[in-house]
C-alpha cells in the first residue's frame, strides 16, 4: 500500500532532523575535515545502515516509495532512535497501524465517570486520542476550575497547555512540561497527525503560539511515562503530583489521566483542602 503524501513528508522531515542530531564521533566515524553542517551526511547514514544512498535520499525527499520494516529498523539503529521514535517511523511507514477513530462520537461510559469520581481528591480527567477532554471529576475541577467554563472546541489538553495563562502559571516548569506534552502528543498521533482531529489542533496552535511552532518543527517524539510533576496552585500552593495515564479495556479510545499526591509530601492534605 502506497504511503500518503502527508506521511512521506512527515517521514522526510523526521529523518532529516534525526540525522542532524547525530554526532559523527558517537556513530563511530573519524573526523575527515571540516563539516559544513552538523550531524551525519546522507552517505554516512547509507554506509552505517546498509541502505542504498539513492533509497535513503528518496526517503528524505518524500518520494513515493514504500520502505520495508527492515530498512526502517536499520535506520532507527543508525540514527539512535528511542523506542518512541522507532515506533513513530514504523507507524508513518504503515508497519504499525493506528485505528481510525471517530473522535466526535467518543464519550465516556457511565462506569468510567464513576471511576473518575471514586478517585476522591485525586484530580482526574478523560481524554480522546487527540487529547480532547471529555470528562473529569470534582477534584480536577477544584484543581483547574477553567475546565468547566472552557468551550468544548477549546477543551483540548495541548491547546490549554499552550494558550491558557492559568495553566502556564500552574505548571511550575512550564517550558519543560509543555515541550514534553507536545512530544507525547506527536507520538500519540503518529501517522494520523494529518487527519482532521489532530491537524486542526496543530494548525490552531501554530497560528497562536511561537513556542509551539518551534517545538513542533523539532519533530521530537516521546512516549508517555508516569512521572512526578510540580504545580504551583493559586489556592493550595506548591503541589508535587505523580502523573499517570490509564485506559479502560472496554473503551480503548479513551485515556484516563490521574494525578496522585507524591509520597512524603503534604500534597494529599492540600488537595483535600481544595474540595473544602
Amino acid at each position: 500500500m502506497s504511503l500518503s503524501q502527508h506521511s512521506r513528508s512527515e517521514l522526510a522531515d523526521f529523518l532529516r532532523t534525526r540525522r542532524h542530531h547525530i554526532d559523527p564521533g558517537a556513530a563511530g566515524l573519524r573526523a575527515t575535515g571540516r563539516r559544513r553542517t552538523t550531524g551525519l551526511r546522507r552517505e554516512e547514514v547509507s554506509l552505517l545502515s546498509g541502505v542504498s544512498l539513492t533509497w535513503y535520499t528518496w526517503l528524505e525527499q518524500g518520494r513515493d516509495i514504500n520502505p520495508s520494516q527492515q530498512v526502517m529498523d536499520a535506520l532507527a539503529r543508525t540514527l539512535h532512535m528511542s523506542a518512541a521514535e522507532h515506533e513513530y517511523v514504523l507507524c508513518l511507514t504503515g508497519h504499525v497501524t493506528g485505528r481510525v477513530l471517530d473522535h466526535d462520537s467518543v464519550t465516556i461510559p457511565a462506569h468510567g465517570q464513576r471511576l473518575l469520581e471514586a478517585l476522591g481528591t485525586s484530580p482526574a480527567y478523560a481524554i480522546t486520542h487527540n487529547w480532547s477532554i471529555i470528562a473529569w471529576n470534582d477534584a480536577y475541577e477544584d484543581f483547574y476550575p477553567h475546565v468547566a467554563s472552557t468551550p468544548a472546541p477549546d477543551r483540548n489538553l495541548l491547546w490549554l497547555v499552550f494558550t491558557d495563562p492559568y495553566v502556564r502559571e500552574l505548571l511550575a516548569d512550564w517550558e519543560t512540561d509543555s515541550r514534553r506534552f507536545l512530544t507525547e502528543f506527536r507520538a500519540e498521533a503518529g501517522s494520523r497527525v494529518h487527519e482532521p482531529p489532530f491537524a486542526s489542533v496543530v494548525q490552531r496552535l501554530k497560528d497562536v503560539s511561537a513556542e509551539f511552532s518551534l517545538g513542533w518543527a523539532s519533530h521530537d517524539v516521546e512516549q508517555f511515562t508516569s512521572t512526578e510533576r510540580r504545580f504551583e496552585h493559586p489556592r493550595a500552593g506548591s503541589l508535587l503530583l505523580e502523573h499517570h495515564q490509564l485506559s479502560l479495556s472496554d473503551c480503548p479510545d479513551l485515556h484516563l489521566v490521574v494525578y496522585t499526591a507524591a509520597p512524603g509530601t503534604d500534597t494529599a492534605e492540600k488537595l483535600a483542602s481544595l474540595g473544602r
